[in-house]
């Protein structure tokens, strides 16, 4: 099971998460944009239908693969 982390952080005048190098939208402060990471921490984990997906590589080549529906991540928020 791979591992996802929410990382508060200021940014931009205000308070974001970030994830994975990107930043969410600009929170007035700490408090919220913990609380924003922590819902979409918990929204990270809730599992879905197993789907077939199909993508392109950054080299042109076309990918088939199953996605499971209950292969989700462990999520943390620090900050």
């Amino acid at each position: 099971m791979s591992a996802f982390t929410y990382e508060i952080v200021e940014h931009d005048g205000g308070w974001a998460y970030r994830a994975d190098g990107v930043y969410s939208e600009t929170f007035p402060s700490h408090d919220a944009a913990r609380r924003a990471a922590e819902r979409a921490a918990a929204e990270q984990r809730v599992g879905g239908e197993t789907a077939g997906i199909v993508y392109e590589d950054a080299r042109g080549r076309w990918h088939e693969e199953v996605a499971e529906g209950d292969d989700r991540p462990e999520t943390d928020v620090e900050g």
